[in-house]
């Protein structure tokens, strides 16, 4: 899927996007997946909206927009389960992370039509710290995104630039990094935007008449461990492709509270 010269840029720039990481008929998989979770949410009455939440819009405006977010929809549905291990996947995280990958968790991102909410720019180590800081989202483009319906923006090489102060650990001061100052993701359908939990990163909310829906797994080293305990998840360190190289560290310890 990729050769040295695309590894080398997404060590250099913190970001890639692959082409056509998914055919047709697997991103239309995946699209009735996540009506179905949808559905089922709203039928469990565990819908919501996942919108952020804060100063960077007028609060008359953010009540006005809508983001439906669920976290691990590969419990919800195997179509994503597929595609978190998909070949095509494997061979990029394994030319980019190493030979021994795991999943860390999944979730789906859907910005209605006219309403879909802003992403204010960030990065995602503040949600879930690794030692190593090889962890990266894996962003699967279930529509054609572009400026109009909120694509995804990268600051390039910023994740060279540390752990920078969030505002309540949710996003980065929007006057310092304003969304406008990423560079824009445009993606076709069952493409794949690779970007590193350093990199600097939002969206502009959706102003077109076309839903943007993206589904982002984010992927590990199998010896880079969490160091705070935060956003564990009973399938955490699934093994995407290689192996793992530390036989008593392969899954979270919980205890059973009835």
């Amino acid at each position: 899927m990729i050769d040295n010269s695309d590894v080398e840029f997404y060590k250099e720039n913190g970001y890639l996007l692959v082409k056509s990481v998914f055919n047709a008929s697997e991103v239309e998989r995946m699209r009735e997946g996540l009506e179905r979770i949808v559905q089922r949410a709203a039928a469990s009455k565990a819908d919501s909206n996942a919108q952020w939440q804060g100063d960077f819009l007028p609060p008359e405006e953010l009540k006005k927009l809508v983001l439906k977010g669920f976290h691990d929809v590969h419990y919800h549905d195997a179509s994503f389960l597929q595609a978190a291990v998909h070949p095509n996947m494997a061979a990029v995280l394994s030319q980019i992370i190493g030979p021994n990958v795991q999943l860390h968790h999944s979730k789906m991102l859907v910005k209605p039509p006219e309403v879909g909410a802003a992403f204010p720019m960030h990065q995602d180590k503040p949600y879930f710290p690794h030692l190593n800081d090889t962890m990266l989202a894996a962003s699967v483009h279930l529509d054609f995104a572009d400026e109009q319906n909120g694509c995804l923006r990268v600051i390039p090489g910023s994740h060279k630039n540390g752990d920078l102060p969030h505002v309540g650990q949710y996003y980065l001061n929007h006057k310092q990094y304003p969304i406008s100052q990423g560079i824009p993701c445009i993606a076709n359908s069952g493409d794949v935007l690779f970007f590193n939990y350093m990199t600097i990163h939002g969206s502009e909310s959706n102003r077109s008449e076309r839903t943007r829906r993206n589904v982002l797994y984010q992927y590990r080293e199998a010896s880079d461990y969490p160091t705070e305990n935060v956003h564990i998840n009973w399938g955490q360190g699934l093994m995407v492709c290689g192996e793992n190289p530390n036989f008593t560290k392969v899954s979270p310890k919980y205890q059973i509270i009835e």
